[in-house]
């Protein structure tokens, strides 16, 4: 098996620009892709500014981060992954657009090279149907945000090689992640309860019952949780929590993972979270979380 040495990500939104930056910290050449230059140059300024942020609370030494930034590169142009050994798609959360770019990248990419994806919803199967080196296809679901959280949800579609995936698995604690191991299910183990989970809180404000801050309190407070569901949901992106209801209730024919109307209407209006500056809550859409 080759070694992996060029990593490249393609979709540089928040879990794409996460990724990179996981993989650039880890001492790996990173190419950034995407058809959108502005979502390359946000990205970039995230990273920079995530790495400073990083030094400055001495998790990172300067040097470290010279070298990160130095071996970090982004494009527009899909052959400039060519040089690649592993490509992870982070792209929208559509069967057909992760399937296309997968055969897209199988025509420009060595024989080699590991596809893996982010997805959280789709069939790993399904997604490497298709795209010419079904056994070389594997996934790894980061956990949002991805330079922050360690986990990892690994899986093997029905034609994944046992070798590809022990490489993938042993690549993601190269990344200094901590991989766990799933069936390839629906919402694998965290979105088979989080994706229902966030609905159930959209319908409570939606019928009144309490504000996103307060709500967030609670499940923080009460639970523990680090991070309050309106707050994760804006992090996500409440677009994508549009297409991971479509792509699970699709399969499931759950009820809770139908999107709630509410959030179908912050979609209309553009109140997408922090990648839009405003979805339950306001922000600076060109800081990265935890920078």
């Amino acid at each position: 098996m080759t070694e992996i040495r060029t990593v490249g990500v393609c979709g540089a939104g928040t879990m794409g620009a996460g990724i990179a930056i996981v993989a650039a910290r880890a001492g790996y050449a990173v190419v950034l892709y995407d058809t959108n230059a502005d979502s390359l140059e946000r990205a970039a300024t995230q990273t920079e500014g995530f790495f400073a942020k990083s030094v400055e609370r001495g998790k990172m030494t300067e040097a470290d981060r010279d070298a990160a930034l130095a071996a970090y590169t982004r494009t527009t142009k899909l052959d400039d992954l060519a040089a690649c050994d592993a490509v992870i798609e982070a792209v929208f959360e559509n069967l057909e657009v992760k399937r296309g770019l997968l055969a897209a990248l199988h025509k420009v990419c060595p024989e080699h090279t590991i596809f893996a994806s982010n997805t959280s919803t789709l069939s790993i199967t399904e997604i490497a149907g298709g795209c010419g080196r079904e056994d070389r296809v594997v996934g790894m679901h980061f956990c949002l945000p991805a330079q922050l959280m360690k986990l990892v949800e690994m899986s093997s579609g029905l034609n994944t090689s046992e070798a590809v995936f022990a490489a993938a698995w042993a690549f993601c604690e190269a990344l200094g992640q901590r991989p766990v191991k799933t069936k390839d299910a629906p919402g694998f183990i965290l979105n088979y309860f989080l994706v229902p989970f966030n609905n159930d809180v959209i319908r409570l404000i939606e019928a009144g019952v309490a504000e996103p801050a307060d709500i967030d309190k609670a499940i923080k407070v009460g639970m523990g949780y680090k991070m309050g569901p309106c707050e994760l949901l804006d992090l996500v992106g409440l677009d994508t929590q549009v297409l991971l209801c479509e792509a699970f209730h699709g399969v499931t024919s759950d009820p809770r993972c139908a999107a709630p109307p509410l959030l179908k209407r912050m979609v209309a209006a553009g109140h997408l979270g922090r990648k839009s500056g405003r979805g339950f809550f306001t922000y600076d859409r060109n800081a990265m979380y935890g920078a």
